[in-house]
């Protein structure tokens, strides 16, 4: 898989509120300036102003757009023209052409394609392969609405079979594509031991980083990607011992075979980002 660079942990800032870009690029990884649902229908000119003037690190900033097919799009991608920032996430991506239409209107970005309708789903191993795609991203919420459902998680909290499995397809086609993949936002932002057990997941799963609505998200987002000195110090053990090994082998009691060295570089990659 490509490398990811953006995370581990990318918060979304409203861009029509630009006193709160400094402090996002402070807090997160990677700050997310959100043309789409975070700014009302009234405000998005303002916001696109306010984009145009911000002065955040390029590398550290990505842009949200309004769908392909929306007013807003083309106008979106003419206030991104007037800046320096090169990665922009594409809301409701729903196949190859929609990102097309963005590398058309915008030249050679990266694109980080939110896969959040049913369509899109659908279509995520054809989007992840399309060219300029760096990362996929999923979204629970925009997805059951686009089924005609109400709620993307149980009372309980977990999500509903629907979402877990777009979240699992999304993550599957960003892997067979050899790109990086996100994951969705925690939006009970009091509850930090759901958001934490959440990341963790993600983490173990595979997801290269996930995104969040609040900086006091942040920190819990990175200590889940982050392995502790434990785990670090046991994968540069197995990784040592297998030096002297050839093929199948036992540490620890365990039979450890390529997957299982594998899941030890990952832990050291993990770590080199701490």
């Amino acid at each position: 898989m490509s490398a990811f660079t953006l995370g581990p942990a990318l918060l979304f800032c409203p861009a029509d509120r630009p006193e709160r870009y400094g402090k996002a690029a402070d807090r997160a990884d990677t700050v997310i300036l959100d043309l789409e649902d975070a700014v009302a229908p009234a405000a998005k000119e303002a916001a696109r102003a306010a984009l145009a003037e911000a002065s955040l690190a390029p590398e550290r900033t990505v842009v949200r757009l309004n769908a392909v097919g929306t007013a807003d799009f083309a106008l979106d991608c003419e206030a991104v023209q007037r800046t320096g920032y090169r990665t922009v996430m594409l809301a409701k991506t729903e196949s190859p052409e929609h990102v097309a239409a963005v590398r058309k209107a915008l030249g050679d970005v990266e694109v980080i394609a939110l896969v959040e309708t049913a369509r899109g789903v659908v279509e995520a191993t054809a989007i992840a392969r399309a060219d300029g795609v760096t990362a996929l991203m999923w979204g629970a919420e925009d997805l059951v609405a686009s089924l005609g459902g109400t709620s993307s998680r149980t009372s309980g909290g977990t999500y509903r079979a629907v979402a877990l499995q777009a979240r699992s397809q999304v993550l599957l086609a960003a892997g067979a594509a050899g790109v990086g993949c996100i994951d969705a936002v925690y939006v009970d932002i009091a509850d930090t031991e759901g958001l934490s057990a959440e990341a963790e997941d993600a983490a173990a799963s595979g997801f290269a980083a996930k995104a969040c609505i609040h900086p006091g998200q942040v920190a819990a987002i990175r200590a889940a990607f982050a392995p502790d000195d434990a785990e670090v110090e046991r994968a540069r053990a197995l990784l040592a011992a297998a030096e002297n090994e050839r093929g199948v082998f036992a540490f620890e009691g365990r039979m450890v075979d390529e997957p299982i060295l594998r899941h030890a570089r990952s832990v050291l990659g993990r770590a080199s980002g701490r």
